[in-house]
């Protein structure tokens, strides 16, 4: 299967700011005062609809961040355009913004309730809420873990990197923001349905398709084939099987270069740690896994939060050897099996095998001391 790079949109000239007056087009978030947070597309005459109302749009278009913008009722709202019809447009934007004189200082919230609507901040995404809250298709890299990756694959401004699995786009996102104009992504994808979406929302976000994108869909060996051997500097997998792409992986990718791969299972960390040992070019693999707990602090109420973001996925980073180098290895104990399969030995094999298995890592000294303390403190309860 032969890859083939998608339809190709027009790029933006002019990408969407991330500062200045909020324009039609770009996305916001509104946050409540509980923290609840809508993110939204801005349309204009569009509104968003929340559990308290209706935000309209043409409130915040032009506005800077960090304003606060009021809900009204449907029935609010067509009285709203009933009125911007005949020309008073101006005077129910001010009508709008109005509140009863009387004021709760404990609940400032209570004088935009009165008027039937609610308060939220309005913010641009940074592009972890982006991620978070983009349409999807596929299930996207958690913030945590992309962070992991670029940080730990040492991606920055100007490299060429090769990604494979571009699934919602989260994962291609970061790193088309990470290599910039100046660099180059890659990216094999092997459905065209994951494609259009992740091209989607790379759109959306930067205002239009980065010319610094090379978005192909088909599957990785076939691809890869054609790329230009040694070109890549990084490369992140995030795919099922990633052991049987090492060769091509190999191939194209620069001596020094970072492989990083994104699983789940733990058996998928098995299968890939042992294919790159094996292979014997790529250097010792490192394993990582990422937990994520938020915390409340409220005057002396300071505590872990409840729930927290627990396994998502394990990161294994390797290097590149040059061509005709092994990589090092560290030397096996040679009493320490690590391989043989406990519940495949005899009884008088098992036996033999248990200090070699290391299930008991304590020495005939220890043990002995150990013993002893134990008799002492025994004898002095029972004296």
């Amino acid at each position: 299967m032969q890859g083939r790079a998608t339809q190709q949109p027009t790029v933006a000239r002019n990408p969407m700011p991330k500062r200045g007056a909020l324009q039609a087009g770009e996305k916001v978030q509104f946050t409540d005062r509980k923290s609840k947070r809508i993110t939204a597309q801005l349309v204009a005459g569009g509104t968003t609809q929340t559990e308290h109302g209706l935000i309209l749009h043409d409130d915040v278009i032009g506005g800077t961040e960090g304003v606060i913008v009021t809900t009204v009722h449907a029935k609010r709202q067509a009285e709203t355009e009933m009125e911007a019809d005949s020309g008073q447009a101006v005077q129910t934007a001010q009508s709008s913004q109005s509140v009863p004189s009387s004021r709760d200082a404990a609940k400032p919230w209570k004088a935009a309730r009165a008027i039937g609507g609610w308060q939220y901040a309005v913010m641009r995404p940074r592009l972890a809420d982006y991620v978070l809250s983009m349409p999807r298709g596929a299930q996207i890299m958690y913030p945590k873990d992309i962070a992991q990756v670029i940080q730990l694959g040492d991606i920055c401004k100007g490299l060429n990197v090769l990604e494979s699995g571009a699934g919602s786009g989260a994962m291609s996102l970061n790193l088309l923001d990470a290599v910039g104009e100046q660099g180059r992504l890659t990216t094999i994808e092997m459905r065209g349905e994951f494609a259009k979406i992740a091209q989607a929302n790379a759109t959306l976000y930067f205002g239009g398709r980065p010319a610094w994108w090379d978005l192909k869909v088909g599957d990785f060996d076939s691809v890869a084939a054609d790329l230009p051997a040694h070109s890549f500097d990084r490369i992140v997998l995030d795919m099922l099987d990633p052991w049987n792409r090492l060769e091509q992986a190999h191939r194209i990718i620069a001596p020094g270069g970072v492989l990083v791969a994104y699983i789940t299972t733990t058996t998928q960390l098995s299968r890939l740690a042992e294919a790159l040992r094996e292979a014997g070019v790529w250097t010792e693999p490192e394993i990582q896994e990422t937990l994520e707990r938020d915390w409340k602090a409220q005057g002396l109420a300071v505590r872990p939060d409840h729930q927290m973001i627990g396994h998502t996925g394990f990161l294994v980073i390797s290097r590149a050897m040059a061509e005709g180098f092994e990589a090092l290895r560290k030397r096996d104990r040679a009493t320490k099996d690590t391989h043989t399969d406990i519940d495949a030995m005899s009884e008088e094999e098992r036996a033999a095998q248990l200090e070699d298995l290391e299930l008991r890592d304590i020495s005939d000294r220890k043990l002995r001391k150990v013993l002893r303390d134990l008799d002492a403190q025994v004898g002095a309860l029972e004296s």
